[in-house]
């Protein structure tokens, strides 16, 4: 018998796939191989395939009991990953974006204040003061238009606003904001886990790390919105009463303007907040450039308000007492006061009741990594 023929089947099919070396009778051939009987668990084994290449991670907001995940506004260009999430939760909270290294986005839209400012104005670079309160940054997700005048389109554009403003963080240029963080290797790195397949660091590569960020920050699961959803005894007495006086046309007149389950009509109004000042603040009207906006702002939310004072684009309202009770005096009269804003007659109980609604509107305040 020839050696090769003591072979087994399973024994011939391991041989080299292509070429099998075949010794007989004291001399070598070279012989093709036939595959036939060899299964396939006998073969060799092939080179696995190539992965597919990692990307970002989509990110699937959670959203609190109250809030409509169909009015959510995510621009196509800047789905939420979290990559993306993350890099801007650093940027958010990163001080050298200011000119010395003094201050974030996080020192005047402060976490544990609503994202606000307990401040009447906030104190940027070198001390220096603007000249409107800083609103909170809570459900922003639900809004296009940013400031309290409404002239940034986007909460990307809005994000480098601060860091470029001289009596904010005043940064020279983004090309100064560019060059900093270039220099930080760990930069470096999430930026490109961020925006692939380059990661470059550029102006709307840090806008859109911050917006995404900006639009995890919600406020949702009040004690208003699990009465609504049949939780009769989670609101107050006091807070029940105060939500129909809120309500009713006749009497608080308050959903004309803080409506829908935000509590804003993200319009602009002039309720007469700064118009006895020498020189008022003319607010929207500096963007619309229309005269019945003068002096008109924006309609913040209200949910967490018991956590945003002071109120108003001034700061000037300490209280929710104070802005109830402005309110129901009719505002301050001037020529484009608007015309949603009378008296409102409401006695000191009512204003009460309605102050505890207000507070009812406070829940779960939540944001990527809390």
């Amino acid at each position: 018998m020839k050696r090769n023929d003591r072979l087994t089947s399973n024994q011939r099919c391991v041989l080299p796939v292509r070429l099998r070396l075949i010794l007989s009778a004291g001399a070598a051939t070279l012989l093709a191989l036939t595959m036939t009987g060899c299964s396939p668990t006998q073969e060799v084994a092939q080179k696995p395939k190539d992965e597919a290449p990692k990307g970002p991670v989509a990110y699937q907001i959670s959203y609190p009991l109250g809030l409509d995940a169909e009015s959510a506004n995510i621009p196509k260009d800047n789905l939420l990953t979290e990559e993306k999430i993350k890099l801007g939760k650093r940027l958010y909270f990163e001080k050298s974006l200011s000119v010395d290294g003094s201050l974030s986005c996080a020192s005047c839209h402060i976490p544990e204040k609503g994202f606000a400012d307990p401040r009447q104005f906030s104190v940027g670079v070198g001390g220096k003061k603007g000249g409107r309160q800083s609103p909170t940054i809570i459900n922003r997700l639900f809004s296009t238009r940013q400031f309290w005048d409404g002239r940034a389109a986007s909460l990307e554009e809005q994000a480098l606003g601060p860091v470029q403003n001289p009596v904010e963080m005043a940064m020279p240029s983004m090309a100064v904001v560019k060059e900093k963080l270039t220099a930080d290797p760990n930069y470096v790195v999430e930026f490109k886990a961020a925006f692939p397949p380059d990661g470059a660091i550029t102006d709307i590569h840090i806008a859109q790390a911050i917006a995404s960020f900006e639009r995890t920050v919600l406020s949702g699961n009040s004690p208003y919105d699990r009465f609504i959803a049949g939780d009769k005894n989670a609101m107050s007495e006091a807070a029940q009463r105060g939500y129909l006086l809120f309500k009713d046309p006749g009497k608080g007149n308050c959903e004309t303007c803080h409506v829908g389950f935000n509590f804003t009509d993200e319009n602009y109004n002039n309720i007469g907040v700064g118009m006895a000042a020498k020189e008022p603040d003319l607010g929207y009207f500096t963007v619309s450039k229309l005269e019945g906006h003068k002096g008109a702002f924006k309609t913040p939310t209200l949910r967490q308000i018991a956590s945003t004072a002071p109120y108003m684009h001034d700061g000037s309202q300490k209280t929710l007492e104070e802005v109830v009770s402005f309110y129901n005096k009719g505002g301050h009269k001037n020529k484009w006061l608007s015309t949603k804003i009378k008296p409102l007659n409401l006695t000191k109980q009512e204003e009460s009741d309605i102050v505890e609604f207000l507070k009812a509107l406070s829940g779960d305040l939540v944001w990527y990594g809390k």
